[in-house]
């Protein structure tokens, strides 16, 4: 008797499946050209525990990688599997496990490369673990991310929300419902979702005191989405860097985040006092520096813009972009790693700030000759 309490004959021969005679006529001879006849029914767990003489029970459990089957019994199960082209069904095995082997990311903004990297990573890494995953764009809308979060969840085995903008009120009323849950670009003060995020108050200060360092006092903040809380904390910093030195000021300018946003705003841009550009990111960059260019403004020579994020063109614009680099692929990659652990009961792990690395290129310069007075 084995370990599973089977008391069923043991697997048919693979002669007792052959059937029919050569064409030739001759006897005895066999073909198993009956397996792919189109009119033969298809395998199911059912024909399998036949073949293999045991329960459907038995199957199910060979099939999902069940310990608790002897490994005779288990072998001789996938062999009539293998016999009969039997392909259990991903549907059954998802309620069987109570795992559908899916995890879900949801986005802001899907045509940001920034996203687009983390998601990369997400994926690769999860797919190491035989995990697929589901991508949602929630295209800056709070209200519809919120839907977004509480369906994927549902059709997931756990949930990665990158730069949420929804309000911290209903993240945290949603978190439970959501678990298990990583955050990205946010965090939940006092609550136990991971979050993984970028230190944006010190990538702002870098750019600032770069930009000091060149004689800009004046400087022109084009914001991000409102909801967007890096957004919030781009700007405080910024506040605060001008704050340390009295000669310094900036103003803020309404935009967004895309290249749209940004080459809709080069007008005002042109139009303010200013010397130098903080884009909220990589995207609205790019829309002012080529918004700028046609108009006629020149940069740096006449403007000096940075960037965030240091996505993969940020270097082949005209000019290249000065900007502050973040890890995205290891944002994803470390993403995999909290949610994995907490699908298999693991603690949460500590959040992690990654710290940006400002990179210099060509778009940012001394202040205009003509505007030196600015200078402390």
């Amino acid at each position: 008797m084995s370990p599973t309490g089977e008391h069923r004959s043991a697997a048919p021969s693979p002669a007792d499946h052959r059937t029919g005679a050569e064409p030739d006529g001759q006897p005895g001879r066999r073909t198993r050209r009956a397996r792919s006849r189109p009119d033969r029914p298809a395998a199911t767990i059912g024909r399998v525990a036949e073949a293999a003489g045991v329960s459907r029970a038995t199957v199910s459990r060979v099939m999902n990688g069940s310990p608790t089957v002897a490994p005779e019994l288990a072998a001789r199960v996938r062999a009539a599997a293998e016999a009969l082209n039997y392909e259990p069904s991903l549907v059954a095995r998802s309620l069987a496990l109570g795992r559908t082997s899916t995890v879900s990311l949801i986005v802001p903004d899907l045509a940001n490369p920034m996203f687009q990297d983390v998601l990369r990573g997400l994926s690769h890494a999860a797919g190491t673990h035989g995990h697929r995953l589901l991508v949602a764009e929630s295209n800056e809308n709070a209200a519809e991310e919120a839907i977004l979060a509480v369906e994927a969840r549902r059709r997931s085995d756990g949930l990665v929300l990158a730069a949420p903008r929804v309000p911290e009120a209903e993240l945290r009323a949603l978190s439970e419902r959501l678990a298990p849950l990583v955050l990205l670009n946010r965090d939940l003060p006092g609550s136990s979702v991971p979050s993984l995020s970028v230190d944006y108050s010190a990538g702002i200060a870098a750019i600032v005191a770069h930009l000091r360092s060149l004689g800009h006092r004046r400087l022109l903040y084009l914001a991000g989405p409102a909801a967007s809380t890096s957004n919030r904390d781009r700007r405080a910093a910024l506040r605060a860097a001008c704050a340390s030195e009295p000669a310094c000021t900036f103003v803020e300018l309404a935009c967004g985040a895309t290249f749209d946003d940004g080459h809709a705003a080069a007008r005002a841009v042109r139009d303010a006092d200013a010397t130098a550009v903080v884009a909220f990111n990589d995207m609205v960059a790019f829309g002012a520096l080529s918004g700028l260019h046609e108009l006629g403004v020149a940069v740096p020579q006449d403007i000096s813009v940075t960037g965030f994020d240091d996505i993969p063109f940020a270097r082949y614009t005209t000019p290249p972009l000065t900007t502050a680099s973040i890890p995205r692929n290891e944002l994803g990659r470390q993403a995999w790693d909290r949610l994995w652990t907490l699908m298999n009961g693991g603690p949460a792990g500590h959040n992690v700030a990654f710290q940006p690395r400002l990179l210099v290129r060509e778009s940012t310069g001394p202040v205009p000759a003509g505007r030196s007075a600015q200078r402390s």
